[in-house]
């Protein structure tokens, strides 16, 4: 009997147990040894995993899951799931596996002789995953890699946050040999050819985005038939015709990108290095479809009232944005058109600024003519639709105030304008507490965050900025880049994150009440008539909060919904910065769709995907052809930067992207793509630090 019970312990020497349940409910034991999984329940081991049989170990919130390799006799996959305490528990528990794994089963394989022709991507994941395509051919998995310590951006999935789950681990990376460098010097180096590619791959994702309202939203929207007649004519008799144009553009300016490269007749390869013709068309196709591009303002407004007048229609719109391939806000889909006229009018600027000899530049002019005409025809409602659409947007984040936006309906003869919002910290009896700011037109509107089922913002006050007085106040009170408010009825105190955020705010306020004051216009009351909690001007700057209000502030960005997590707002609130209109602004002017090489900070592999900038964030593909992006990236409060000598990069056209301890390095495949993505990206990262 001793000697089975000294067995017994040197067999359990180091194996530490992790509590888990399986799916009925039974308490069992999770552990890791040299051989593989082990199952407990109690101190007996029930079941045991070797390596050999495990095909991919993985977790999704609380859950750990063990996808068994098909036995021979059949090709079924048995996929094991425990449920332990907590997602942290679920990473700590699999790193240790990954430990493990790479400790006794890795081994390494000799790097295959560069060839003359090709380009191979090897992909390694956990050990025995299927071969998978890339650039056509199929690239096999080469062995395991140990994870990264550093933080990941977020995967879009309905079930967890967009702000906190993991996305691909360095389990999966992209490794690049010396026939990436061949095959990039085969590639034409003219820069006209560079703005043809970048027209490229933003008319693949333009089209992605129109064909969320053309075809996923339309199928959504045929399950039930809720929707007006009038307003789904109104959608088909305006989109449809847009997107059928643009996809008959697509196809000309893949194939004219083809016969550029070389992959055509080489007698007639120098007829077809142009795209100023293909952009003319397409341009004089655009303007005959000018009045459908003014109703999709019409558009937006009518489907917002039809959500007001139908509960159930507008619960299908929010279930809609919670799909993946509707990785933005819905509004922002419908006035995408519009936003496309300015990318082809900032594209043909610079192919006409790059070529005044050549062939194309008359074709490049005409078309530069045509759609700088429709931009100063329609910049009128474009600006008028992103307010509009800004509010609507601002309202599905704010509880207790009344519509920003009314359709069809005017404030007193003037219409409310959004200008800036962001974090602050605002003075009161409790100390410095932190608040969300919303600046409009006419009012200062500050919040805290709620406890509702969307993490909304509550609304604790409103300060109208018709006679309002701005003073700096850090020697008064002793807070560091705080500032006074002095209104009719209050004064507030807050202060901002750092010297800049301070000046923006300051500056912003003073400019809005020089408007409003010059207007002689009544402020709106935007809160609400049914807040019990509404407070009398006597009652100052001091809101009175509950427990359950402050811990919510608090609350870690596990506890958000997926609809709602990645709003800029919510961004903001995180990263205590702030935005503002004119930042919006640049941000629709600045959208870039192409491949970039990423990188983690603890990983060895580069991992290729196809990256959009928009909305102050990167959204993650693996190719362009996917429908969905697979993670996103919000970039409010990064820092951006090129790599240090000691960071050990040795790689051309790398940018650094870091906020904390969260550090990512991109690189672009060309010189061009990488002067293109560094400006684009400093425009996302508005309110960070760029050093160079």
């Amino acid at each position: 009997y001793q000697l089975l019970e000294m067995a017994r312990r040197l067999e359990m020497y180091g194996v530490r147990l992790h509590p888990a349940k399986d799916r009925e409910g039974t308490k069992l034991s999770l552990a890791v040894s040299h051989i593989g999984l082990l199952v407990f329940q109690g101190h007996t081991k029930i079941n045991a995993f070797n390596w050999s049989k495990v095909r991919k170990l993985s977790f999704k919130r609380k859950r750990f899951l063990i996808k068994l390799r098909p036995d021979l006799n059949s090709a079924y996959q048995d996929t094991l799931e425990f449920v332990m305490a907590s997602r942290d528990c679920c990473k700590i528990f699999w790193k240790i596996c990954v430990e493990y794994h790479a400790f006794f089963r890795l081994f390494e394989e000799p790097k295959p002789k560069a060839k003359a022709l090709g380009f191979h991507v090897l992909i390694g994941v956990i050990s025995g995953s299927p071969p998978v395509m890339v650039n056509g051919q199929k690239a096999f998995p080469f062995g395991p890699s140990q994870s990264s310590n550093g933080h990941q951006p977020s995967p879009i999935n309905a079930h967890s946050s967009p702000l906190s789950s993991p996305l691909f681990t360095d389990a999966g990376y992209v490794r690049t040999d010396d026939e990436d460098e061949v095959r990039r010097k085969k590639c034409p180096t003219d820069k006209a050819y560079f703005i043809a590619k970048e027209l490229l791959t933003t008319e693949r994702t333009f089209q992605k985005d129109l064909a969320v309202i053309t075809v996923w939203f339309q199928a959504v929207l045929g399950k039930e038939d809720i929707l007006p007649d009038s307003v789904r004519t109104l959608i088909n008799t305006n989109y449809d015709p847009v997107y059928q144009l643009h996809q008959a553009f697509l196809k000309e300016v893949e194939q004219r990108l083809q016969q550029w490269e070389g992959r055509s007749n080489a007698h007639i390869k120098g007829d077809y290095q142009r795209v100023g013709d293909v952009m003319l068309k397409n341009i004089q196709g655009l303007k005959q479809l000018t009045s459908l591009l003014q109703r999709h303002g019409e558009v937006l407004v009518e489907l917002e009232r039809s959500c007001r007048a139908s509960q159930r229609l507008q619960e299908l719109c929010r279930e809609f944005e919670q799909q993946k391939v509707c990785y933005l806000s819905l509004n922002m889909f419908l006035l995408r058109p519009l936003h496309r006229l300015l990318h082809y009018k900032l594209i043909l600027e610079r192919l006409c600024k790059h070529y005044p000899p050549h062939q194309d530049f008359r074709d490049s002019r005409a078309a530069l003519a045509d759609i700088s005409e429709m931009v100063l025809q329609l910049q009128g409602t474009m600006m008028k639709m992103e307010n509009i659409q800004k509010l609507l947007e601002l309202k599905k984040d704010l509880t207790g105030i009344q519509d920003l936006a009314i359709p069809g309906r005017v404030r007193e003869q003037f219409s409310l304008e959004f200008i800036r919002l962001g974090c602050l910290s605002k003075l009161s009896g409790k100390g410095l507490q932190q608040r969300m700011f919303f600046l409009f037109s006419d009012s200062l509107v500050y919040t805290s965050r709620g406890m509702t089922a969307d993490n909304q913002f509550k609304v604790h006050g409103q300060l109208p900025l018709y006679g309002m007085t701005i003073r700096e106040s850090e020697d008064e009170w002793g807070v560091p880049h705080s500032f006074t408010l002095f209104g009719q009825r209050q004064s507030v105190v807050v202060a901002a994150s750092c010297v800049s955020e301070m000046v923006k705010w300051m500056e912003d306020i003073r400019m809005a009440v020089v408007l409003v004051e010059q207007s002689n216009r009544p402020s709106t009351d935007l809160l609400s008539t049914s807040r019990s909690d509404r407070k009398s001007p006597e009652e100052g700057g001091v809101e009175a909060e509950s427990e359950e209000e402050l811990s919510a502030s608090r609350s870690s960005l596990e506890r958000q919904s997926a609809q709602r997590g990645n709003t800029t707002v919510h961004v903001c609130w995180h990263r205590n910065t702030s935005v503002s209109m004119v930042d919006f602004s640049v941000a629709v002017e600045n959208q870039l769709s192409g491949n970039l090489l990423r990188k983690f900070k603890n990983s060895n592999g580069w991992q290729k995907l196809w990256v959009v900038f928009t909305n102050f964030s990167l959204f993650f593909y693996k190719s362009h052809q996917d429908d969905y992006p697979l993670a996103s990236l919000p970039l409010l409060g990064y820092s951006l930067t090129v790599p240090a000598e000691t960071e050990n990069i040795q790689k051309d056209y790398v940018f650094k992207l870091h906020f904390k301890s969260h550090v990512y390095y991109f690189r672009s495949e060309s010189q061009y793509t990488f002067q293109r993505s560094v400006p684009l990206a400093t425009c996302c990262v508005v309110l960070s630090s760029v050093v160079w």
